[in-house]
């Protein structure tokens, strides 16, 4: 190699050692785009957009939600793990970050690829029915699933999702046996319920409120451990039998693997931020939804938990995915 060669490469080192604070510096400085492993119109993908609007209020730069659903969020993440790592590419995932890899594998490192931001949100499923289903409340669901093992189905947005392992850890708890039903997403499980053409399903509750609310759906139960303010009227699992039941639903969102930190912490104050402002607080409770805002190390260790969790009941449930 020539000393000219050595000194171009020397310079251009330089140059990307610098060019790193200053992007690091001006961030944001151009749209960035929040990335939902799942099909739009589902819960994950309505809080994405409550939270984009208020990004964009807070950094004034576009924040654009994009869909990219499929293998229960894999497919999504994984672009993501491969994009550019400088904050502008951001993962909106959901509890399946947490149960993929306990369920599949993956064409990625959640531990290495990804960097934890922040966990945005909570919410409890609602177990839902049809409005023409001649259950009127858990209880009546599990005593015909026990006279009848295997007749009824429950839906699900994809195998290994939380709503199926919600079900299964119905199932389990209740001693009853139903058929999954698993969908590309929870808009089009939602409409198949509507319509009677499967029977039950976990519903996330951003995306199931309003259909509540309007008599478009009937509410069994809630998974929460108390009842929901938006659904006084409806039990919770555990109120309906189940002693100890309990699942949430979690929306989070993640950077590649090697963002830099000062990115990080600027995503993360544009992030808490948006979780404080009223107007976001109110549609966000609308659907059902707490907002968190965790910092980084909260949320790196609150996926530790989740993973060991959905482990221990994995392995003792012995769930395979479809």
């Amino acid at each position: 190699m020539s000393m000219k060669t050595h000194s171009l490469a020397a310079i251009a080192a330089a140059c990307a050692i610098i060019a790193a604070p200053a992007q690091a510096a001006d961030y944001p400085n151009q749209a960035i785009t929040l990335v939902v492993p799942f099909s739009a119109g589902g819960g994950a993908d309505n809080a994405a957009r409550i939270l984009a609007q208020g990004m964009e209020a807070v950094s004034g730069q576009p924040v654009v939600v994009e869909n990219k659903a499929g293998a229960n969020g894999s497919i999504g993440a994984g672009y993501v793990a491969r994009a550019k790592p400088d904050g502008y590419t951001v993962l909106y995932d959901a509890s399946s970050f947490a149960l993929n890899p306990v369920l599949r594998k993956l064409p990625y490192d959640p531990a290495k690829d990804f960097i934890p931001v922040s966990q945005a949100v909570v919410v409890p499923n609602i177990l839902v029915v049809a409005p023409e289903s001649p259950f009127q409340t858990l209880g009546d669901l599990i005593q015909a699933a026990k006279e009848k093992p295997g007749e009824y189905t429950y839906a699900s947005y994809g195998p290994g999702s939380l709503a199926q392992m919600a079900a299964e850890l119905l199932k389990k708890d209740a001693g009853i046996e139903m058929v999954h039903v698993p969908y590309k997403g929870g808009a089009p499980a939602m409409v198949d319920v509507m319509a009677g053409h499967v029977g039950s399903y976990f519903a996330n509750a951003a995306s199931s409120l309003n259909y509540v609310s309007n008599g478009r759906l009937r509410a069994l139960a809630v998974t929460s451990e108390k009842r929901m303010p938006e659904l006084p009227d409806v039990p919770t699992v555990a109120e309906s039998g189940i002693e100890g039941f309990s699942v949430y639903e979690w929306n989070g969102l993640f950077v590649p693997g090697g963002t830099p930190a000062e990115v990080i912490q600027k995503l993360h104050g544009i992030i808490e931020e948006t979780l404080a402002r009223p107007d976001v607080i109110e549609k966000l409770k609308g659907l059902g939804l707490t907002p968190v805002g965790s910092n980084p190390s909260e949320f790196g260790q609150f996926l530790k938990d989740e993973e060991g969790r959905w482990k221990e009941v994995v392995q003792a449930n012995n769930i395979t995915l479809d």
